[in-house]
């Protein structure tokens, strides 16, 4: 595969999936990631052993494969001096800073702006936080659920309001991931600047503008309207207007998108699809404006076209159907998606376990139609050695400071 950032060395000092998320990006991309995790307890994120109700086997786990694949993981305490001269001497020889400790933490650890720039002048430092780096409130700290989901407006628009409250957040490190390619891209769009102009940038990327980001268009809309659109409970139908526009439910409870914008070309192939191609005749719907204007009739009959066959044969009935329109699937059916797969949105790691292969997803950039070629997320302190050796400490000194606590 292209490693675009062979010969990018960043250091990484997060937890969890934000951030880290960031990190392991440009590790499929090709950069050396150098995770630094405390000696003892390692990230956080890898005591999590319950996800979405599931038992999780540490040596397998999502929350520890998809946020650190292909990284080396060096086990230092950062808040011994030892250890923190250790960061900065790793500092020196990389181009990126990668963190999400909080800016109080960063200043009392002495892994600030200041600190790491003192190290190495020409270091792009890159922050990830919940809120933001200025303002009032860029020392609280939060995960997706609160500054992606629920503070930013998501989960209040996704929610229809006879439920009697929002939708909780089901997918985890939701925003999480969407950050981390974001933190990614600005890391990449800094090296390029640096390389062009020997300017060495701050990047900051928060959840809450994650968020924003990812809602954009409606946000927008909102702002200048003055109001807000709401969602709808589910139900088989069209939206108002158009009836090739909604969700339609198949004979087993299954469920077809229907998204076709612009109805008037497509008239005929839906209705041939759907086996009643004498619709496409009928007056009330030959036409867009006649098809928009009866919109409710037509839905009904789509409805009861939709509900005489399984999911599974609209599945494959509707591929030369020329609008557009989508399975509704499950996370799990994308495993079996031929079109995903075709475009190797999965890749396969060794097992800590030493069991099976790990499915990971890849990330969304692809370069030269090429696979992502990875290996595992490192076991916790698993490169410190090695790591330290390169940078030329004799092992008498890491023996030396392993005594002291501050190294694994």
């Amino acid at each position: 595969m292209s490693r675009v950032m062979k010969g990018v060395k960043v250091l990484e000092v997060a937890q969890f999936t934000y951030v880290p998320a960031a990190g392991a990006v440009l590790a499929d991309w090709g950069a050396d990631v150098i995770k630094i995790e405390h000696p003892v307890r390692g990230d956080t994120q890898r005591g999590f052993v319950n996800l979405g109700g599931m038992q999780v086997n540490p040596k397998r786990s999502p929350f520890v494969e998809h946020p650190n694949r292909g990284k080396r993981s060096v086990g230092v305490d950062v808040s011994k001096p030892e250890g923190v001269k250790i960061i900065y001497e790793l500092a020196k020889s990389a181009d990126v800073f990668l963190t999400n400790y909080l800016p109080n933490q960063r200043q009392k650890l002495k892994i600030d702006l200041e600190h790491i720039r003192a190290a190495n002048p020409n270091i792009i430092y890159a922050r990830g936080s919940a809120y933001g780096d200025k303002g009032p409130e860029r020392d609280v700290g939060g995960f997706d659920s609160t500054a992606f989901w629920n503070r930013s407006g998501i989960a209040h628009a996704l929610s229809p309001p006879e439920l009697g409250g929002p939708l909780g957040q089901s997918i985890p490190a939701f925003g999480d991931s969407i950050g981390g390619m974001f933190i990614a891209g600005g890391i990449s769009a800094a090296l390029f600047h640096r390389e062009k102009t020997g300017e060495a940038m701050e990047i900051d990327v928060s959840l809450l503008s994650t968020a924003w980001w990812a809602a954009g268009t409606s946000i927008d809309m909102a702002l200048d309207s003055g109001r807000v659109g709401s969602a709808s409970m589910p139900s088989s139908g069209s939206a108002p207007g158009n009836p090739f526009l909604g969700n339609f439910t198949t004979a087993d409870g299954g469920t077809i998108n229907l998204c076709t914008l612009t109805p008037g070309p497509h008239i005929r192939s839906l209705f041939e699809h759907l086996g009643a191609p004498q619709y496409a005749d009928d007056p009330r719907f030959s036409t867009a404006k006649s098809l928009m204007e009866n919109w409710q009739a037509a839905s009904s009959i789509i409805v009861e076209l939709f509900a005489q066959q399984p999911f599974h044969y609209w599945r494959e009935h509707l591929k030369s159907f020329t609008g557009q329109w989508a399975p509704v699937q499950s996370l799990l059916d994308m495993g079996q998606d031929e079109q995903a797969l075709a475009n190797d949105m999965l890749f396969e790691v060794e097992a800590g376990d030493g069991g099976e292969p790990i499915k990971l997803v890849r990330n969304p950039v692809q370069f030269n139609h090429e696979p992502v070629a990875n290996t595992r997320a490192p076991e916790a302190s698993e490169h410190t050695e090695i790591v330290l050796m390169e940078m030329g400490l004799a092992w008498e000194e890491i023996e030396a400071l392993k005594e002291l606590g501050a190294i694994a």
